[in-house]
């Protein structure tokens, strides 16, 4: 490091300038020379010599700082490497100037001999940019006022950095920040629910705080009363007791007071007598006065008081009821239950759930579950979701929900105790997986003589009347009208009316408005009891809008026909195969899409009435066809338990129906 003043290579600076001019004049038109450490002529003579020659003059006219900051190995290189391009020595360039051009040449520039960026040099004058070689040979390759392939600077200012690169080393780069930004997209979603479960929490807090104080008031209140009327109670005893007393001492003393007014009016009486002189008056007084001493209530009067002035009986001691009251607390809640998922079980569209106390509780009464459908994975959410189901009164520890319609992706549950005074905390929410095939009937491509609802279609003899021309399915058979693109098994956004060419002529039909794609799927077909003719089944989109169920190699059906005869049979390609079970109530169509196999059953009973082998080349879409009468349809159902039991085990009848089972191209 160098410190403090530095004079010696002022004066030297000056010689080796007016040195280097005269190497210049004397070497005019040379681009290069060979030789570490020496000055490259950088063309002295056109347009762009004059300000290489003024920047490098300002350049060594400077001052020198007297104080010099530490600089490093790399520094000196840097300042080694400008100093070959300036032609100024590298002791000079290692003490601080105050030159502010960068000593780099920008990313991706290179000179016209290829030398790559990381070894150009380069110095800023003040007729423009500079681009050089460095020592050692080599073409010079000079710019003024742009970067070579570049924009003026305050053009790259103004656009701002260049766009990612869709093809090469920028797609992979492009697939990551998609990632990135889905990472992210999925973060912030799972941070904006969290944030509303504890907006949602929060409010929760507030209200039932609020709620408790109103209680906790209430009861209180009721407390107060209660002692109130006890306290009016005892006093009305005391008054009682009181007034009791005071009568009877009343009354007492009455007598006695009227009773010594008698005796003292007979005593006067009596020694009045003692004067009388005569025998006869004096017997007759005596006489008298004896009468009345038998006959005085002062004789009969008792002298003892009838009641004592003690009222300690009625004293009260509320030291107990003192003591009770300050232990009053709160109620011992009981703890939040656990819902053990691995007890858990989804099948047959019922759902069981199992849970535990974290420790025995023998004071808990019963159990109260909670559950909603959502289609959201992970933590419950609070906005846009259903409301919270309630099943109350639960003794045991385990409770199954039976006949759900699986119309969601996902179920929450939770459960919380309750003793005879409180319910708990609700214990932590699991969510289990419910997927079910869901389906409505597509509206939009029905026949004009079908009323279709999401799940109902009725046949409607006046529906495509003045509408359409009549026309016989024979004239038209094999078709092949293509249906637009259906949504697949997940996604249904709304039916547009015409979206599809609708079926016509005898061609009874509606299709379900979700295609399967993949996996295995079951849903039920229940018909009217005065229904003529239906059929059930699956198709492919490709299916004419003239063809009907069964009578082309893309479609598989069953046919009821309760019309003139009745007959039960299985159809494809226009191949049919009778069948000699009895038609039942409601039918289950049980579709395996990757197995190749579709198969129909007693929805009741679980009896296989038919099954079809094949391999499906095309997404497929549930199929009914109805005539004189109405179908009912029952989506959101998993594979009955039975079913899946049946397909492991039973080939059923189709070994014996080969004809039907062909490969449908």
């Amino acid at each position: 490091m160098l410190c403090g003043p530095f004079q010696g290579p002022q004066r030297w600076r000056e010689r080796a300038l007016r040195k280097k001019d005269g190497e210049r004049q004397a070497q005019k038109g040379s681009q290069a020379t060979k030789g570490h450490g020496r000055l490259i002529p950088l063309a002295s003579q056109g347009p762009h010599g004059a300000p290489l020659r003024a920047a490098r003059r300002r350049l060594l006219s400077r001052p020198l700082r007297p104080a010099c900051r530490p600089f490093t190995l790399a520094t000196a290189a840097r300042r080694q490497r400008a100093g070959s391009v300036l032609g100024v020595p590298l002791p000079l360039l290692l003490l601080r100037t105050r030159f502010s051009g960068a000593l780099s040449a920008p990313r991706g520039c290179t000179s016209s001999h290829g030398l790559p960026e990381s070894k150009l040099g380069r110095g800023r004058g003040a007729g423009g940019t500079v681009w050089a070689a460095p020592v050692g040979g080599g073409r010079v390759h000079r710019r003024v006022g742009r970067r070579p392939g570049g924009r003026d600077r305050s053009e790259r200012r103004r656009a701002g950095p260049p766009p990612l690169e869709l093809g090469g080393e920028g797609a992979p780069a492009r697939e990551a920040l998609q990632r990135i930004i889905s990472t992210l997209a999925n973060k912030n979603d799972e941070i904006q629910n969290f944030i509303d479960t504890l907006n949602h929490t929060l409010k929760g807090v507030q209200e039932n705080s609020s709620n408790i104080l109103s209680e906790l008031d209430e009861e209180f209140d009721s407390l107060y009363s209660i002692l109130d009327e006890m306290k009016e109670s005892m006093i009305s005893s005391i008054k009682q007791e009181q007034a009791r007393k005071s009568q009877e001492l009343q009354t007492q003393l009455s007598q006695c007071n009227n009773a010594l007014e008698n005796s003292e009016e007979l005593l006067e009486f009596a020694t009045r007598s003692l004067d009388i002189k005569e025998p006869e008056e004096f017997s007759k007084a005596a006489r008298q006065i004896k009468d009345r001493v038998t006959m005085a209530s002062a004789f009969r009067l008792s002298l003892k008081p009838k009641v004592s002035d003690n009222m300690t009986h009625l004293m009260v001691d509320f030291s107990q009821e003192r003591q009770m009251l300050q232990t009053l607390k709160f109620l011992p809640v009981p703890k939040a239950p656990e819902i053990d998922p691995a007890e858990c079980l989804v099948a047959d569209n019922a759902v069981t759930v199992a849970w535990r106390m974290p420790e025995e509780d023998n004071k808990i009464d019963h159990f109260i579950l909670e559950y909603r459908k959502t289609n959201f994975d992970g933590l419950p959410r609070v906005k846009d979701e259903r409301c919270w189901e309630i099943i109350d009164n639960i003794k045991g520890t385990e409770y199954t929900l039976p006949g759900l319609k699986f119309d969601s992706k996902y179920m929450n549950f939770r459960v919380r105790a309750c003793n005879k005074a409180v319910a708990g905390e609700n214990s932590e929410p699991v969510t289990l997986e419910t997927k079910a095939l869901n389906f409505s009937l597509d509206n939009s491509s029905s026949h004009l003589n079908l009323k279709v609802e999401d799940t109902c279609v009725e046949w409607d003899p006046t529906g495509g009347k003045g509408q359409e021309t009549k026309m016989k399915g024979k004239e038209n058979k094999g078709s092949g009208t293509p249906s637009p693109k259906r949504t697949s098994v997940g996604s249904r956004p709304p039916a547009i009316r015409g979206s599809r060419d609708r079926f016509t002529g005898e061609s009874y039909t509606v299709l379900g408005d979700t295609a399967i794609e993949n996996g295995q799927h079951y849903w039920e077909v229940k018909a009217q009891k005065d229904c003529k003719s239906y059929s059930v089944g699956v198709a492919y989109k490709t299916l004419g809008k003239f063809d009907q169920l069964g009578k082309t190699n893309t479609s598989w059906c069953i046919h009821v026909n309760n019309w003139l005869q009745n007959t039960f049979a299985a159809k494809h390609n226009n191949k049919v195969k009778a069948l000699d079970v009895a038609v039942p109530e409601k039918i289950g169509v049980f579709c395996d899409f990757d197995g190749g196999q579709l198969s129909f059953y007693d929805a009741n009973s679980k009896q296989l009435l038919y099954s079809f082998k094949t391999k499906f080349t095309q997404p497929v879409l549930p199929g009914f066809m109805v005539w004189c009468g109405g179908l009912s349809l029952s989506t959101g159902m998993q594979v009955p338990s039975a079913v899946r039991t049946l397909q492991k085990s039973e080939n059923g009848i189709t070994g014996s129906t080969s004809s039907l089972n062909n490969v449908a191209q």
